[in-house]
């Protein structure tokens, strides 16, 4: 766990707190002022005595994603300066690793760690990087590079990799939001170790998941090389709470599974490097994905197998890998329409508003179709919407001023209104609701969207996307372990995550 303050004096509080979670503290000197640096080093031993748990020390340059502004020749001095400990870790960059090497005998090296850091991409030459960093004494080498897409992990995995054929204790970490899986697989995968801060706001690089959520959602302490991996393919997917759902489900059955999120850009990537057993160049475990926005319909021409209902829908949110053979599947449409069911009981004859066309679309149109409601698709571009209504049996209007009033339902398929960069944009206004019964929001987080407000505003009846994702959740895990998915467990982790997500984004 990473504890990053700005006074000596708050180092000894700060290691206490962390140390009720942590089984390794990593101290950033670099947090400090160059004047209370200056005073580290007569309070080494004080630390090292009352710590409760191992001390790795770190002071991390500016160009490599740290605070401090000392150069080489400061920092170097820093560390030959620095009293030595046997009971005390270290972490150097490369470049000081090298010129230490061999200069200093009083360091343990067994107890070092020989670091590089690349905060914009995963380099070309990481290999030859890491080819530096065996030539160290240094114990354990670290690398952690910046991953935009998840493919960029494997270079990441492939080093880890490297790391157990060779014997050398390493860490491989990818950055950012799309190295996730790194921080939570890479341990089972033979890196040295993960960094989890306290809580998100205190994370000392991207991407860095608490330890409280490494631990309780993905039970990293229980991730072996046998665990079977399922995940979320998509992008953005950093507002999804399917992690703590099916985490959740995960634990109380006592299954060695664990959920991720993968941000997926390039899909065909993703399934040709990392998925598909013929072509994969790491093996993960997959045993199962959902799919959300934008991919539920790129991802079918991978597929080796889908079902009738997905192919009607013209689009898959659930995959199934069973042995080299990938299943397609559509749960979108049974999670969709059973809370309509509560509400209205038959849904015959029921005139459907749909606004939106990709593939949360397209499953809300094939159900409706399927229950005997007629259903109108409003878009921006009705030109290339028109394939999907014509597939679909709809009709097609132009979402621009459109008019709602004649329809009893009317549904939110786009990404309006959802946590991010979309989560102040409504699809439609009070003033185009009006006499409408029930406006139905699939977007789940955050809970009250601005459309949900304009409806109510309207005088209409409302309906969020959380149950529709309750429903659909509950049939993916079905279809990936052939266990019942327990309903008042889901309910919980997935109010427990917006409400956490909440508190996060108003403090």
């Amino acid at each position: 766990m990473p504890v990053a303050v700005n006074r000596v004096a708050e180092i000894t509080p700060a290691i206490d707190r962390a140390a009720s979670v942590a089984d390794l503290i990593e101290l950033r000197l670099d947090y400090l002022s160059e004047d209370e640096l200056a005073t580290f080093g007569g309070s080494v031993d004080t630390l090292l005595d009352s710590s409760p748990v191992p001390l790795i020390l770190t002071l991390r340059p500016a160009d490599e994603g740290g605070r401090s502004n000392l150069d080489l020749a400061r920092r170097l001095a820093f560390w030959s300066n620095l009293p030595k400990r046997s009971d005390c870790n270290f972490d150097l960059e490369l470049s000081i690793a090298e010129r230490l090497a061999g200069k200093l005998t009083d360091f343990d090296w067994a107890r070092v760690i020989c670091s590089h850091h690349d905060f914009a991409s995963v380099p070309s030459d990481l290999k030859e990087i890491y080819r530096r960093m065996e030539a160290t004494p240094a114990g354990i080498l670290k690398i952690a590079v910046m991953a935009k897409d998840a493919i960029d992990c494997l270079p990441v995995f492939e080093i880890l990799n490297t790391g157990n054929v060779r014997n050398r204790e390493t860490i491989a970490i990818a950055m950012g939001e799309a190295g996730i899986m790194t921080r939570i697989l890479g341990p089972s995968h033979g890196s040295f170790l993960t960094y989890g801060p306290t809580d998100s706001a205190k994370g000392t690089a991207p991407g860095q998941i608490t330890a409280e959520q490494l631990r309780d959602c993905y039970r990293i302490d229980r991730i072996d090389e046998a665990t079977e991996v399922f995940g979320l393919v998509g992008r953005p997917v950093s507002h999804s709470i399917s992690p703590q759902i099916h985490n959740a489900l995960m634990r109380e059955a006592s299954l060695n599974s664990v959920y991720i999120p993968f941000e997926v850009g390039d899909v065909d990537s993703f399934f040709g490097r990392m998925v598909h057993a013929c072509s994969r160049e790491t093996d993960l475990n997959m045993r199962g994905l959902s799919v959300t926005a934008p991919h539920k319909v790129s991802v079918m021409k991978h597929l080796d197998w889908i079902h009738d209902s997905a192919k009607g829908i013209g689009a898959v949110n659930t995959i199934v890998i069973k042995g080299r053979e990938l299943q397609g599947y559509n749960t979108d449409a049974d999670g969709f329409v059973a809370p309509l069911r509560e509400r209205f009981g038959s849904l015959k004859k029921l005139r459907c508003a749909i606004i939106g066309a990709g593939g949360a679309a397209r499953a809300a149109l094939w159900a409706l179709g399927k229950e005997g409601a007629a259903a109108t698709l409003f878009v921006r571009d009705q030109k290339k919407a028109q394939a999907t209504a014509d597939s679909l049996g709809a009709e097609i209007e132009s979402v621009s001023g459109a008019d709602f009033k004649d329809f009893d339902l009317v549904v939110n398929a786009t990404p309006a209104g959802t946590r991010g960069e979309f989560e102040y944009q409504s699809p439609a206004k009070a003033g185009q609701l009006r006499n409408v019964r029930l406006v139905y929001d699939l977007v789940y987080n955050p809970l009250e969207t601005p459309l949900l407000r304009e409806a109510r505003s309207a005088g209409c009846e409302t309906l969020g996307g959380l149950e529709m994702l309750l429903a659909q959740a509950a049939v993916q895990f079905n279809l990936w372990t052939g266990k019942k998915a327990e309903p008042k467990v889901a309910r919980a982790a997935a109010t427990e995550a917006l409400t956490r997500m909440h508190h996060i984004s108003t403090v």
